[in-house]
């Protein structure tokens, strides 16, 4: 059901808009890092947007938790949202549709303090619709061979942290303890991909398996359901049912290995899975194997690998392909128990392939040398991006495109590009970007060439000339990913009597503040290190926040302007009386929201700055959120329009009730 609630002062631009959005949102449970949308109408395309309950006490944009992709005009059914901050706490969600008022494909409402990418209207109205999400798991297996010792789940996601326990289908007839088969070692709250379930009981002929995720109730980390009697980490529900899955598992004798064709540096290639009852090794072969050149063929193997079924098994080549060619990775053996590949120094008399009907198991597909990137979804500072591996058959670079490239700005797309990567394996590499990125979205690093050999990217400069990206299967090599942005710091050298900084400027998804450090927080000094604090700063993006000194600086030197939530919502700093309980800061990518700037103190004995850390902004330090206020908060633009659309959700809720 499509609910309207009344806006109030949105702007004539926004408020001119659509007479047919739509947006449905039903009931759900998720396993705390997306939800679904089941069905929106987005008449000149544009997002939906989810919003937690706040937003009816008057947090407008730091109620929203996360965005869809653009979305082209029309109707989209089952869209995922990605949640900027995973849920641990089931409550009531806001779907919302909004603009792309500013034609870049990316949802900048909460940045741009609301004065784009607002929401649409239908008679004066913003048009949302609620649900109740459930914070639980998900938990899914697909049928596999097995030794009878193990299984692979191929991916459990969970609210609160757990287990995945592997019930046989007796459970279905009441034998909720006897049915137990094993269960994973403790996994922290997220995604987890192919985990390695040790079974207790072995599993010696077909069998259907169900996996169900478990919670650790007692939190310590440690399975105790059936010792418990239930008492303690149960299962996660849905519905008031168990979140589970069901898989047949089927002991097997038989190896197996499947890879699919893939573009590569030359460096290595993955393959997709590979079943190995009694362990051993995939060796990647070139195609001269069926020519008879069983030694003169390897071109790379695995390290050692258990018993039992291996997904994404990445083989590093012992020398690189120059030129695409067909490849035949082949299950081998550990005949000699020593978990080292000795086939051809053996010539053949150890470590021989898995063999099925009389002949050697093996697949087959092209390997196409080019390049390779991957990319997972992260967090980010807004102002570097780090890329988790590149690989490429010749020098060149790896480019972040932001959305704009899927509505065809090839060049105006590119926000960042890495320094001159030589051929070859990178992994980490960070991408500082051109101008910071204030909103979350889905980033695309490319790889492309440097195809005028001056290690100098000119693909944007040339139009196109020089530099384009390596090319695999007639398109472009990338990969693409949801990045969160929920804080970014920026700050200028400066100069001063001590007593104030500036931060040029601070966007805050949440709210919180901005701490300025002294340079001796780079050496544990945590608390001691901390010079003064705005106010409490809005969500929304804040510039020239200027900050009154409790500590003044007396010497030239770096300060380190910091990002800090407002955990306890009092919108008082509390992070140093509290010793770090409450008030943390924003962090990315594993550490604090920080930049850097030199300060230089006049009339000193020296006005030389000391060495900066950095001139860029950087970030990294733990993943929690904060809020920040300032002077200048009440005064930042679209604030009125926030006020309004707090009655648009809250009239919502109140629809919800009535249905």
């Amino acid at each position: 059901m499509t609910l309207v609630v009344v806006v109030g002062g949105i702007p004539a631009a926004a408020a001119a808009q659509q007479e047919t959005a739509s947006v449905s949102f039903e009931n759900q449970a998720t396993g705390g890092t997306t939800v679904t949308v089941d069905s929106v109408t987005l008449p000149d395309g544009g997002f939906v947007t989810i919003h937690d309950a706040s937003v009816t006490d008057g947090n407008v944009l730091g109620s929203v938790v996360g965005s869809s992709t653009y979305l082209d005009a029309g109707t989209h059914e089952n869209v995922t949202v990605h949640l900027d901050e995973p849920v641990g706490e089931s409550g009531t969600f806001v779907a919302m549709p909004h603009m792309d008022s500013d034609g870049d494909r990316v949802y900048s409402f909460v940045a741009a303090n609301g004065e784009a990418d607002g929401p649409y209207t239908a008679d004066g109205s913003a048009v949302v619709d609620t649900a109740m999400v459930n914070a639980s798991a998900t938990v899914s297996m697909s049928d596999q061979p097995t030794t009878g010792d193990s299984v692979v789940v191929d991916r459990v996601e969970l609210s609160q942290g757990g287990f995945v326990t592997i019930h046989d289908a007796t459970v279905t007839e009441g034998a909720v303890f006897e049915s137990i088969r094993g269960t994973s070692a403790y996994l922290p709250a997220g995604v987890h991909e192919n985990v390695r379930v040790e079974l207790d009981a072995p599993v010696t002929e077909n069998t259907t398996l169900v996996p169900m995720a478990h919670m650790d109730t007692d939190g310590d980390e440690m399975y105790t359901f059936p010792e418990s009697e239930g008492e303690a980490d149960g299962p996660y529900t849905a519905d008031g049912s168990a979140v589970v899955d069901t898989a047949m598992a089927m002991p097997s004798d038989t190896a197996s290995v499947n890879y699919t064709a893939q573009a590569t540096g030359g460096y290595s290639l993955v393959v997709d899975s590979a079943y190995l009852p009694d362990g051993g090794f995939v060796t990647i072969h070139d195609g001269t194997v069926t020519d008879g050149q069983v030694f003169e063929s390897i071109r790379g193997t695995s390290a050692y690998l258990e018993p039992g079924l291996h997904r994404d098994v990445r083989v590093t080549l012992d020398s690189p392909l120059n030129e695409t060619t067909t490849v035949v990775p082949m299950a081998h053996m550990d005949t000699d128990g020593d978990e080292t590949y000795t086939f051809p120094e053996s010539e053949g008399e150890a470590d021989g392939p898995y063999t099925a009907d009389g002949s050697a198991v093996v697949d087959s597909g092209n390997a196409t040398v080019s390049a390779s990137v991957d990319y997972t979804m992260k967090s980010s500072d807004g102002a570097t991006v780090v890329v988790d591996r590149v690989e490429l058959s010749e020098g060149g670079f790896v480019t972040i495109h932001d959305p704009s490239l899927s509505g065809g700005a090839v060049f105006d797309s590119v926000v960042g590009t890495s320094m001159y990567l030589p051929a070859g394996v990178h992994e980490d590499v960070e991408v500082t970007l051109d101008e910071p990125i204030r909103s979350s979205q889905v980033l695309t690093p490319m790889a492309h060439m440097d195809t005028n050999d001056n290690e100098a990217y000119d693909f944007v400069t040339s139009e196109g000339e020089s530099d384009g990206p390596f090319t695999a299967d007639g398109g472009a090599v990338v990969a693409s990913a949801h990045t969160s942005v929920n804080a970014v710091v920026t700050a200028m050298d400066q100069s001063g009597d001590g007593t104030t900084v500036t931060v040029e400027s601070v966007t805050l998804h949440d709210g919180g503040f901005v701490t300025v450090h002294d340079a001796t927080v780079t050496e544990g000094q945590v608390f001691e290190s901390v010079r003064g604090t705005s106010a409490y700063l809005e969500p929304g993006t804040h510039e020239n926040v200027e900050i009154t000194l409790d500590t003044p600086l007396e010497e030239s030197g770096t300060v380190v302007p910091m990002a800090h939530m407002d955990t306890n919502g009092n919108e008082a700093y509390d992070f140093v009386t509290g010793e770090g309980e409450n008030d943390g800061p924003y962090v990315a990518a594993g550490g604090a929201v920080v930049t850097t700037a030199d300060y230089t103190v006049e009339g000193t004995m020296t006005d030389e700055p000391t060495e900066t850390m950095t001139d860029e902004p950087t970030t990294e330090m733990t993943d929690e959120s904060m809020e920040t206020t300032s002077e200048s908060s009440t005064d930042a633009p679209g604030f009125g329009l926030v006020a309004a659309l707090v009655a648009l959700v809250a009239a919502a809720l109140v629809a919800v009730r009535r249905r």
